[in-house]
C-alpha cells in the first residue's frame, strides 16, 4: 500500500554511505549522479536531488563524531562535483540545442541558461538549510564550509562560469536565433542534458562494459 518516496530513498542512501565512513566521496558522489540521470536535468529536478542529499548529509553525519568534519567535507564536495558534472551537461545539451536552433525556440534556450546559472543556488541553499537545521556541532562545520566555499568558490559555480563563458561565444545566443512554431519545450532539452549526463557518468565507471 505504501509507495516509494524517490526523496526519501535518495536521503537513506547518502544517510547510509555518509554513517558507513568509508569512500564517502565516491559512495555521494555516484548516488548523485545516478538519481540525476534518471530525471530530466533542469532546476525543479536539481533541487530535489540537492536537498534529498543534503538532508541524506545531515542525517548520517549526526553519529560521526570526532569525524564529522572530515566526513561532511568529503560528503558536501562529493555533490559539488556531481553538480559540477551536471552544469557540463547542461552545457553540452543547450551547444547540440543551438546547432539545431530551429528545433528549439528561444524562451527553451533562456531556460536552460537560466537553469545553469542558478546550479550553484541551490547547492548553496542547501547547505544553508542544513547549517540551520541541524545542532551546534554540524551547524559550526557546515558554516565553516560555506565560508571556505565563499572564499575558494565551489566546483559547481567554477564549471558554471565557464559553461557561461563558453555560451556567450556562440553566435546563436542572440536575438536571431530562430523560434520555430513546432519548437521543441525546454523539457526536451532538459531530457537532453540528463542523457548526456548519464553518458558521462558511466565514463567515469571503471568496470563498465560496453
Amino acid at each position: 500500500m505504501t509507495e516509494t518516496d524517490p526523496h526519501q530513498d535518495v536521503k537513506n542512501a547518502v544517510s547510509a554511505a555518509v554513517k558507513s565512513g568509508t569512500g564517502v566521496h565516491q559512495q555521494i558522489k555516484d548516488i548523485t549522479l545516478k538519481v540525476l540521470t534518471k530525471r530530466q536535468l533542469d532546476l525543479e529536478n536539481i533541487k530535489s536531488v540537492t536537498e534529498a542529499v543534503g538532508d541524506g548529509i545531515n542525517e548520517g553525519i549526526a553519529t560521526q563524531g570526532e569525524h564529522a568534519k572530515e566526513i561532511f567535507t568529503q560528503a558536501a564536495t562529493a555533490l559539488d562535483d556531481a553538480l559540477a558534472i551536471a552544469a557540463e551537461a547542461s552545457k553540452l545539451a543547450i551547444e547540440e540545442a543551438v546547432s539545431k536552433a530551429s528545433d528549439y525556440s528561444r524562451h527553451d534556450l533562456d531556460s536552460a541558461i537560466k537553469d545553469l546559472q542558478a546550479m550553484e543556488g541551490s547547492f548553496l541553499d542547501t547547505l544553508k538549510t542544513m547549517a540551520k537545521g541541524s545542532n551546534h556541532l554540524v551547524t559550526d562545520i557546515v558554516s565553516d564550509f560555506i565560508a571556505h566555499t565563499e572564499q575558494s568558490g565551489t566546483a559547481v559555480g567554477k564549471q558554471t562560469s565557464i559553461a557561461l563563458d563558453a555560451l556567450k561565444n556562440l553566435p546563436q545566443i542572440s536575438k536571431e536565433i530562430i523560434v520555430s512554431s513546432t519548437a521543441a519545450t525546454a523539457s526536451t532539452l532538459a531530457q537532453i542534458a540528463s542523457g548526456i549526463l548519464l553518458g558521462i557518468a558511466e565514463s567515469f565507471q571503471p568496470h563498465s562494459k560496453k
